[in-house]
């Protein structure tokens, strides 16, 4: 059976971290909060997102703070990704992988109505056998949606030879979830220290996480 990589988008395929941290600026100033730097907001950022405006606020959001922030960030981070690239190297990776006959797909939180045509605009979306974006509302973590990920994909990509690659701790207990192996990458959301509490391999480019990939996978 192949090994198969299931990639994360944001933070990891696409290189839009100062678009997040714009974004999540313009939320936080909904409620009077100051804005964060790149690097305080990769100390802080967590998942699920409710906790972390918690972190921010000293408190839960209340339901209706949580509506408007959610609601700015969206609108601004359309606004701040315009601009956004994949990460260096991402495309060759991503051909290599493929010509090497080996499978891949795309699971993210970002909304799968927007995620499709964006992967597709950036041309790889023929690298894939199969791309999944969140359905549903936002906020939440990703084992659940990797489960059905997974079962989506069938019988051609067994958890054991299943390496997932992201920028989040919650990319690592998605992994877990469905029996699957995780590489987390430094250059979207998390600092390393906050990477390496979740006992997976840290890497600090996709090529390096690529390559640990194929160790991984090796007699599984």
């Amino acid at each position: 059976m192949r090994a198969h990589i299931v990639w994360d988008w944001n933070g990891t395929l696409l290189h839009d971290i100062d678009a997040v941290v714009a974004a999540s600026n313009a939320a936080f100033a909904e409620v009077g909060l100051a804005p964060l730097s790149v690097e305080r907001y990769r100390e802080l950022y967590c998942i699920p997102i409710p906790l972390f405006y918690e972190r921010m606020l000293g408190r839960a959001p209340t339901a209706e703070e949580w509506e408007r922030m959610d609601g700015v960030f969206h609108l601004a981070y359309t606004a701040h990704s315009a601009g956004c690239t994949l990460t260096e190297g991402a495309e060759l990776l991503l051909e290599r992988w493929e010509a090497a006959g080996r499978s891949q797909s795309i699971l993210s939180m970002y909304g799968h109505e927007e995620l499709v045509p964006l992967v597709r605009g950036f041309g790889i979306e023929r690298r894939f056998v199969r791309v999944d974006g969140r359905v549903g509302p936002s906020g939440g973590g990703k084992a659940e949606h990797m489960v059905r990920h997974l079962a989506a994909l069938g019988d051609a990509v067994a958890p054991a030879r299943t390496v997932v690659i992201g920028d989040a701790a919650d990319d690592a207990l998605a992994a877990r979830a469905v029996g699957a192996r995780a590489v987390l990458y430094t250059g979207g959301s998390h600092t390393r220290r906050n990477l390496a509490a979740a006992g997976v391999p840290v890497v600090d480019s996709l090529a390096e996480a690529v390559a640990l990939a194929e160790e991984l996978v090796q007699g599984a």
